[in-house]
């Protein structure tokens, strides 16, 4: 890829006008520049990636080109100047040739009287005034409408159309007509340099027409003068237009600059992996901004980035500096989980159903608080404990199956229950319905365990008989979910691993809190988005509507954890 950029910086460089591929060559600079941003910063990120792992950090292999690149662009910026140089010595050489011609044709028409000396004076001055080349750009319109006026005197002071037939003037009157349409054709004309070079053309091929009629001249002249001036305008338009908008890009860029400075004096609040990451992701994007952006003015825009590139740099070198500090931490977390695993591991051949299974239970609640040990230890240390914890828990399932076929009588006593529920109607007072109702959830748990394989069967069936019946009583949603939910919690009590479903039950609702919690989070930070408008007024209605479900659904799942037994 480097080889590509220093490949078209040559080729650019070799043109044998430089200064027209100025801007060719600040957009390759540009893209080269955006181009090592991207080299440094994946560099960055597998260097940080290989940290956290515990690999060999890489090292930059090159300077990405930069060295060549920078050298082909310096002697490049050397032609420049001193072809910019040559191009305004030689434009202010070629104005004062054109002053002392403005001035000889003054001359000539002041004080020259032989018609024949002085038309011959005259084309000396018109044909000397075609070979000069540009001047500079804010002096051309002056000097040439000073040149047209001495012309339009020379014609009439000088009385040259005596001289010249009638058809020659309609004649120079339909050319300078073309001259006017060609000019009004301009404006279809996208490109400003293009413009630039026909107006040129354009304004010297109206000069080397001749006079026309009288009555025509003034007209002519207003119509050339209107498309001129209109040219003129579109001219200097695009480039005050131009300069705003590079004027505005530094602007931007400054904003962007300012929003990594506000991480960057914030260093010392990140003092944990996430606050890292977040902070990381925040930086990545800016960055990702920051190449959306056009250019500005060359010398502000190597300015402004140097200033980002140096903010850039200090909080990427903070934060390689964090992790080497909390691989420390991760190491000694990691020891301890390595104990809880020995601990695991002894216990895991335990017939002791019960007391083995609230100890390893312990021991998973342990490995929780303990905290993260780093990507590099977690995953290994975990596969391991939960292999262990795995080896009891599948033993003692399989031993519970041998017993599955004790609980027969159960299972046919359960199915019994729910075809009773089935044929119960919920008739009269509501809260004896509801006694009936609970009492049938009772009376389910002291039927005791049914066979394994059809645990999961029995109880939907039991839900959807009871859940049939509380549909059909006239209640608030609540109150019918709170009822259900109760009738959950007695069926898990009589399960022989009730601690750990219960256990897993309120670890599940917890998260179902904390999954609610974000999304009020989220939908509060969008409020701060929404402009004072008729529509926005209404998405702010409705995203406040959410967020008071959310918080409604949140206190109904903390009623229902209250609900839960202590395992």
């Amino acid at each position: 890829m480097e080889t590509n950029f220093i490949e078209k910086l040559k080729e650019l460089t070799e043109q044998e006008d430089v200064l027209a591929v100025q801007n060719e060559v600040n957009e390759l600079r540009s893209k080269f520049e955006d181009y090592i941003l991207e080299q440094e910063r994946q560099l960055q990120v597998r260097q940080l990636e290989a940290q956290e792992n515990g690999e060999e950090v890489p090292e930059a292999d090159s300077d990405y080109g930069k060295e060549a690149f920078y050298g082909i662009f310096n002697e490049y910026k050397e032609k420049r100047k001193a072809a910019a140089d040559l191009k305004k010595a030689t434009e202010e050489k070629n104005l004062q040739e054109k002053r002392s011609l403005i001035k000889k044709l003054q001359d000539v028409i002041t004080n020259e009287e032989n018609i024949g000396a002085a038309f011959a004076a005259f084309k000396e001055v018109q044909e000397s005034w075609k070979e000069i080349g540009d001047i500079p750009r804010d002096k051309r319109n002056e000097i040439q409408s000073e040149y047209s006026k001495l012309i339009e005197d020379f014609f009439y002071n000088i009385k040259i159309y005596k001289e010249l037939k009638d058809h020659d003037l309609h004649r120079n009157s339909q050319l300078k007509n073309e001259i006017i349409q060609k000019l009004k054709h301009l404006t279809k004309v996208d490109s400003i340099k293009e413009i630039e070079q026909q107006l040129k053309t354009l304004q010297n091929d109206w000069e080397d027409v001749g006079p026309v009629p009288n009555e025509e001249w003034e007209k002519l002249k207003d119509a050339y003068w209107t498309e001129v001036r209109s040219v003129y305008e579109r001219i200097n338009r695009f480039y005050e237009d131009r300069r705003s908008i590079q004027q505005k890009n530094i602007e931007l860029k400054q904003a962007l600059i300012q929003k990594i400075e506000e991480i960057v004096e914030k260093l010392s609040d990140f003092d944990t992996v996430k606050a890292w990451d977040q902070a990381t992701e925040k930086v990545l994007k800016i960055q990702e901004e920051w190449k959306q952006i056009g250019f500005g003015p060359r010398k502000e825009n190597e300015t402004v980035w140097k200033e980002f590139r140096s903010r850039c740099d200090k909080f990427f070198d903070s934060k390689k500096e964090f992790f080497g500090t909390i691989q420390e931490q991760f190491d000694s977390i990691a020891q301890k989980k390595e104990e809880l695993i020995k601990k695991a591991e002894e216990l895991m051949h335990s017939k002791e159903w019960s007391s083995t299974s609230e100890a390893l239970i312990k021991l998973q609640k342990q490995w929780k608080a303990i905290g993260h040990s780093g990507k590099r230890n977690e995953q290994k240390l975990w596969k391991q404990f939960r292999a262990a914890c795995d080896v009891f828990f599948n033993a003692r399932q399989s031993h519970f199956a041998e017993k599955d076929k004790e609980f027969e009588q159960n299972l046919v006593a359960k199915q019994a229950l729910i075809e009773e529920i089935k044929a119960f109607k919920p008739e009269g007072d509501k809260k004896v319905v509801l006694e009936t109702l609970k009492s049938f959830a009772q009376k389910f748990n002291e039927l005791g365990m049914v066979p394994m394989k059809q645990k999961d069967k029995i109880y939907k069936d039991f839900k959807a008989a009871l859940d049939e019946k509380y549909g059909a009583l006239d209640l608030e949603k609540g109150e019918r979910e709170s009822a259900v939910f109760t009738a959950k919690i007695e069926t898990l009590k009589a399960s022989p691993d009730s601690r750990r479903q219960l256990s897993d039950l309120k670890n599940q609702l917890r998260k179902d809190i904390d999954k609610l919690k974000k999304d009020v989070i989220l939908f509060e930070n969008n409020l701060g988005f929404f402009a004072n408008s008729k529509g926005a007024d209404a998405l702010k209605k409705e995203v406040e509507k959410k967020i008071e479900k959310a918080n409604r659904e949140i206190d109904a799942i903390k009623a229902k954890i209250k609900m839960i037994p202590n395992e």
